[in-house]
């Protein structure tokens, strides 16, 4: 009769870092009381992402974390291509699961075929995360719901609506909130529920790459109106919509916005605009030359650390947000 070998069951967690937003990733850490574990990335002459892992991560649980945007580092396609060469260097070092987590998923908007002869691209980079390793999927505020369908693992789709509605609720004032376009109006009647505000949205016409905002639907007068979507690129949307507000007698414009994207020319607009303050989360970087009066960011890391620290637990994480992430 041979003896018996038994193991007790170990979880470890580690928490990798890529070079894009890595603050965040420190962040994060911290609220979770781990160290982050080592990854050593480098870019060869050519422009080749190398990805090495200095320490065992053999039979750990792996969070992967980077957000998909442009910064010093390189391009969004940078960013998503050392983020896959990550996934696949934890699952070849034989992690026992990789989460990757993308507080901002890059190519979100490209979700469907608005026209004939285009591709999906939202639904490619879901498949290529897979291909790599990736077994689960960590986001903030997906442009569209849908996409949690396009990757066949596990997808815990987060909201920074905790974030903002608290900020927003310190105003005291007889809020407002308004969606910039019907798309985002159910997001819009969630804010205004948890701060227990009236509710509008400005009708816009898209030509090409420009927005025609035409009318406000909803009482605004008198009133401080906060526009609400998930991600601000080149402000024209919510610059339209905000003048729109102001000549339906608005008194104050603010804006809450989860992902700050803002290329060009987003800051000179927003200079330019009626908009009083933009407040965005910190799922992507705000280089210094962005950094003006009008804008102010918010932490996201907590509700990421309780998000991840949920997974390794086995634990619910729509019970963190009461459910408001799965509306």
């Amino acid at each position: 009769m041979s003896d018996s070998i038994e193991t007790p069951a170990r979880k470890r967690l580690h928490i990798v870092a890529g070079r894009f937003n890595r603050a965040l990733t420190e962040d994060i850490a911290a609220h979770l009381g781990v160290e982050l574990t080592s990854a050593e990335i480098a870019t060869f002459a050519n422009g080749e992402i190398h990805c090495r892992f200095a320490d065992s991560i053999r039979g750990g649980d792996v969070f992967i974390v980077q957000s998909h945007g442009a910064d010093e580092c390189g391009s969004i396609n940078d960013a998503i291509v050392e983020h896959l060469t990550m996934v696949d260097a934890a699952k070849r070092a034989s992690a026992k699961r990789v989460t990757a987590v993308a507080p901002f998923y890059g190519y979100a908007r490209q979700d469907r075929k608005s026209e004939g002869r285009e591709p999906i691209t939202a639904k490619l980079v879901a498949n290529m995360f897979e291909v790599a390793g990736a077994k689960r999927l960590v986001s903030i505020d997906l442009h569209s719901g849908q996409i949690q369908g396009f990757f066949d693992g596990p997808v815990d789709h987060l909201t920074a609506m905790p974030v903002l509605a608290a900020h927003l609720a310190e105003l005291d004032e007889d809020l407002v909130v308004v969606s910039p376009d019907s798309g985002r109006l159910k997001t819009a009647e969630r804010y205004a529920k948890q701060l227990h505000a009236g509710l509008a949205f400005v009708y816009k016409r898209r030509m090409r790459n420009q927005v025609e905002a035409l009318a406000v639907l909803g009482d605004v007068e008198g009133r401080t109106c906060v526009l609400i979507d998930d991600m601000i690129d080149t402000a024209g949307t919510m610059v339209a919509a905000a003048e729109q507000l102001v000549a339906a007698g608005a008194v104050r414009v603010l804006a809450a916005v989860t992902h700050g994207v803002l290329s060009d020319p987003a800051i000179d607009r927003l200079k330019n605009s009626p908009i009083e303050r933009l407040v965005i989360t910190d799922t992507l970087p705000l280089p210094p030359e962005k950094q003006i009066d009008k804008i102010e960011v918010l932490s996201v890391a907590p509700i990421l650390a309780n998000a991840i620290r949920a997974v390794f637990d086995d634990a619910s994480v729509s019970e963190i947000f009461d459910g408001n992430n799965l509306a």
